[in-house]
Parts: structure tokens; C-alpha cells; sequence
């Protein structure tokens, strides 16, 4: 089956977070937004027939979590990560911003250090302190055009206190899909001193060909009792207004704390088109993601000629995974506020600023590779034409 990812898909109309409020949020009604990290593709057609039918029978009353959706999770991560999850480990959640807040929330006290390795997804940042914990940096390492975890700085982060570290695997923004090797040095420092990890692992299939995403528990299995990995095939697929996410904790202590926990903010049935949805791209859609990742690498490619015969101020990171494009903009000379404005006002393209994603992030942009290439295109030949010196 072929699937046409060039197709530009009018999201107007539809109170699309990305496109619908772009006036309210710039000012600029006709602004490109390729910030947040949303797809401009439909999802796979068997998901969209899975919802259409759905929908079809007309009662959408309170849903459960059917054995067949647990199924498909479980065949999923068998098949294309070969991790083998256990049934009674998952508990679906509604997202996994809401999961990594209940688990700061159930697993640490407030005025607790918390890791977190910046510039990072700032979600994780917002987490941390809207629950009244302390950010403890444990900044990623600039090596050439790439970046490396400081393993010692971690340990000593560790070590003056901190109880939870957030690791964004692969990493958003530094797209980053992280090695055995790396991923085995940090299981061994966190082995050596008991640090509970909770593994952001919402990109998961979208590492890029040549890169193999590992899921933390399969590199250090005899750490899994200290492992919490959130996963949602929302990222994966396009299901992020769906709202459907499992959080995996293999340990049951921990496991039923956290059940304890969804329970006291009322949570714990499901969307029902987010369960059908879920289910029908887990088994039905390796295929259309086989397409979809040769198609975001494309794009980057695309995007780093561009930026290499026509924004020479811009230089894009390798793109090992996620479908966010990491922009080195230091050659530009401007503050990131200033270019940031620009980039906006004068181009018309609203990006998210690396700031935004903490100490590191000064200096970047963050671009959006998931969109029909008519509209990456259009938004390029906008920043070529802006003044920046």
C-alpha cells in the first residue's frame, strides 16, 4: 500500500492546538507553525477506519481497557523493540506528561531533587516545579554535532541528594537515540546508588534508519524493578489528541502505589476512541511507519540542503530520532529573542526556541520535520529571506 505523505491536510476548522490558534497565541493569522510536536499526516488509513467504525455504532459511554489492547501493546513491543512486557506491569494512563507528574508526585517528596539532563523536553521542567520539587541539571555535553551524556556530573548530582532522574529516550530536542554502551554507563551509575529512573520513551518508534532505539529495561533487565517507562504510540502514530499512553512498571510495590495514585485524581477508564485507535496502529501499522520514518528523513535532508545553499546561519544536528529537527542558529549572531522575533514576524515561521528547553538550548531552534514537504519547503524559503545581521 502506498501512502501519500506529500498530501497537504487543511487542519483549520478542527480546533487544532497547532494551526487553529495561531492568531491568538503570535498575533500573525497566516503564521507557518512548525513548533509543537504534532504530525500534519493523517494517521494510518486502518486506525482512521478503526475510529470511523467506532464511532459508527452512536454510544460512547464509559470504556475499559479490553484484553485485546493489551495484547497488541505487548505484541508491538515484542516484535519491533523485542521487549517482552509483562500483562500485569502496564497501566494505562492518560498521556505521558499526566504520567511522569503522578509519578513525581507518588515516588518523591515535595523540595526533592529531581534529574533531569537539558536541554530537554520542558514539560519535564514544568513537572518538576509546578509539583513543588527542585531541578537538579545534569546537562548534556556539546561533543562536535552531537551530544553526550555527562556521567560524571550525574553521579554528583546523585550524590548531593537527588531521588528520581527523567531520561527522554530518545531525546527530545537533541535527537539523540542513545547506544547500548551509553545507555549501560548510566545503568550502572544508577545501579550503584538505588536512583529510581522514570524513562520517557514516547519516541520510541521513531528512531531514524541505521539508529536502533533501545528500551532501558531490555539493556539493564536487572533493573527494571527500579525502571518506570512511559510509552504511547500517540507520537508514533498521530494519536496525541487521543490521549492514550502506558506507563510500564514491572516492580509491584511500586506498580500498586501508582494505581493507588491514578485512582485518587479519578483516573483510570480510557477514551474510547483512543483505546480502538491505539490497538488498530499497533497491529496494523508497521508498514505505514516504515514509510513515515523514510519520508521525516527526507525532509531533514532536504532541510540541511537548504540550509546549506540558502540559510548558511542555520546548521541542522544529525537526526538520529524523533521527527524535530535540532537547528544550530549561533552563526546567525543574533540573541535568541531577537531571532526568535524575527523568525516570526518577518518569516512567518513560529518555532520553538531553544531556551525554552533549558541551560544548552541557547543558540537552537526546533523545527517540525512532520509535515508534507510543500510546507517545509514554503517555510524555508520565508527564513531565507529574513535579514539576521
Amino acid at each position: 500500500m502506498e501512502f501519500n505523505f506529500d498530501q497537504i491536510v487543511d487542519r483549520t476548522g478542527t480546533a487544532s492546538l497547532k494551526w487553529d490558534f495561531r492568531a491568538e497565541n503570535t498575533g500573525i493569522p497566516d503564521i507557518l507553525p512548525m513548533w509543537v510536536a504534532d504530525m500534519d499526516f493523517p494517521a494510518p488509513p486502518e486506525v482512521v477506519e478503526a475510529v470511523k467504525s467506532r464511532a459508527a455504532h452512536g454510544v460512547y459511554g464509559y470504556t475499559g481497557h479490553p484484553e485485546s489492547f493489551f495484547q497488541a501493546t505487548r505484541k508491538w513491543f515484542g516484535s519491533v523493540h523485542n521487549w517482552e512486557i509483562k500483562e500485569e506491569s502496564i497501566i494505562v494512563t492518560p498521556g505521558v506528561v499526566p504520567a511522569i507528574n503522578l509519578a513525581i508526585q507518588t515516588f518523591t517528596r515535595p523540595g526533592e531533587k529531581i534529574i533531569i539532563q537539558p536541554p530537554v523536553y520542558y514539560p519535564f521542567m514544568w513537572a518538576v516545579e509546578n509539583n513543588q520539587r527542585e531541578i537538579a541539571a545534569n546537562q548534556l555535553v556539546r561533543v562536535h554535532d552531537t551530544w553526550r551524556m555527562d556521567l560524571e556530573d550525574l553521579e554528583n548530582k546523585i550524590g548531593a541528594g537527588a531521588s528520581m532522574l527523567i531520561l527522554c529516550s530518545p531525546h527530545n530536542p537533541v535527537a539523540r537515540v542513545w547506544t547500548r554502551k551509553e545507555l549501560e554507563e548510566l545503568a550502572a551509575l544508577c545501579r550503584r546508588h538505588d536512583i529510581l529512573i522514570v524513562s520517557d520513551e514516547i519516541h520510541a518508534d521513531l528512531a531514524m534508519p541505521g539508529h536502533i532505539h533501545l528500551p532501558l529495561e531490555t539493556v539493564a533487565p536487572d533493573l527494571r524493578e527500579r525502571i518506570i517507562t512511559c510509552t504511547s504510540p500517540s507520537k508514533t502514530f498521530n494519536l496525541a489528541g487521543l490521549q492514550v499512553s502506558s506507563t510500564i512498571i514491572p516492580d509491584p510495590g511500586l506498580h500498586a502505589r501508582f494505581n493507588t495514585a491514578m485512582k485518587t485524581v479519578g483516573l483510570g477508564l480510557s477514551n474510547p476512541f483512543g483505546i480502538v485507535a491505539a490497538e488498530a496502529a499497533y497491529r496494523h501499522g508497521r508498514k505505514w511507519l516504515d514509510k513515515l520514518l523514510a519520508y521525516i528523513k527526507a525532509n531533514h535532508t532536504y532541510l540541511a540542503g537548504i540550509c546549506r545553499e540558502k540559510i548558511p546561519w542555520a546548521n541542522p544536528m544529525p537526526l538520529e530520532g524523533t521527527y524535530l529537527a535540532w537547528i544550530d542558529c549561533h552563526a546567525a549572531g543574533l540573541e535568541d529573542e531577537t531571532l526568535s522575533k524575527r523568525l516570526r514576524e518577518k518569516a512567518r515561521v513560529w518555532l520553538d526556541e531553544g531556551p525554552l528547553f533549558g541551560p544548552g538550548g541557547e543558540g537552537f531552534q526546533r523545527m517540525n520535520l512532520a509535515c508534507p514537504r510543500a510546507i517545509l519547503a514554503r517555510a524555508l524559503e520565508r527564513i531565507a529571506g529574513i535579514p539576521v545581521s
